[in-house]
């Protein structure tokens, strides 16, 4: 059995409005075994795009590889554009040592509300990935419910949308009582995720299959890029 261990603190700042959320890199980060063309940082993984979408939306020209500049570049632009990364599980059990969130077992998650009341600019929480089973926002939506909140519907278009109230003071809900002073709106989008692994949910989505047909050449990371544009 291998102990999966989230290898990177969050990254916030005090000035943060938007936190992207994921679930745990692949194992390799957690044993210091980078490739080549890894980044020693969050969503560090080569074959993970999300960098990729960033650096082609921004025009940032990154360092893909294993040096303190390409760790520098990201904390940069994070920094400048009041994003922070908080990813939601702090560590797993798995019995095949891959990147795959479906072999994760015994997980324990990072009280990612609290991380929330720590830093009250945050408005908005950006998943990587959507509500399957053991993604963020399924994750999240099963963190929610030990402190009696729930995700309110906005829009159930790709990529879905949805709201909730976080009250300043709040109790488990082991008890049935929620104080609600102090209360915003925390809004999370649902992103489609940069794995791979999604290229074939993408393939099969109207909107996809539509520009598709107007330009042949289009593909799922250009797919990506235009729905990742409107929120980072």
């Amino acid at each position: 059995m291998f102990l999966h261990q989230h290898p990177y603190p969050p990254f916030i700042k005090e000035d943060t409005t938007t936190l992207i959320v994921g679930t745990l890199p692949p194992p390799r980060f957690s044993v210091g075994e980078l490739l080549e063309k890894d980044v020693d940082f969050c969503y560090g993984s080569y074959f993970n795009s999300l960098w990729l979408f960033i650096d082609k939306i921004h025009k940032l020209n990154l360092r893909f590889d294993n040096s303190k500049e390409a760790v520098d570049q990201r904390k940069a632009f994070l920094i400048a554009h009041k994003i922070g990364i908080c990813d939601i599980v702090a560590s797993a059990e798995r019995q095949k040592i891959d990147a795959s969130d479906l072999g994760m077992t015994n997980i324990r998650l990072r009280d990612l509300v609290g991380y929330l009341r720590d830093y009250p600019n945050i408005k908005t929480l950006l998943f990587t990935g959507g509500n399957s089973k053991n993604g963020p926002e399924y994750f999240f939506r099963r963190h929610l419910k030990t402190y009696g909140l729930h995700l309110r519907v906005v829009s159930n278009e790709v990529p879905r949308i949805h709201e909730f109230v976080l009250p300043q003071q709040l109790t488990s809900s082991r008890t049935t009582s929620v104080e609600q002073l102090n209360s915003r709106i925390i809004k999370t989008v649902s992103l489609t995720s940069g794995s791979g692994a999604a290229n074939i949910s993408i393939s099969r989505m109207p909107l996809y299959q539509h520009l598709k047909a107007k330009n042949p050449n289009f593909n799922t990371f250009d797919f990506r890029v235009l729905q990742y544009l409107e929120f980072i």
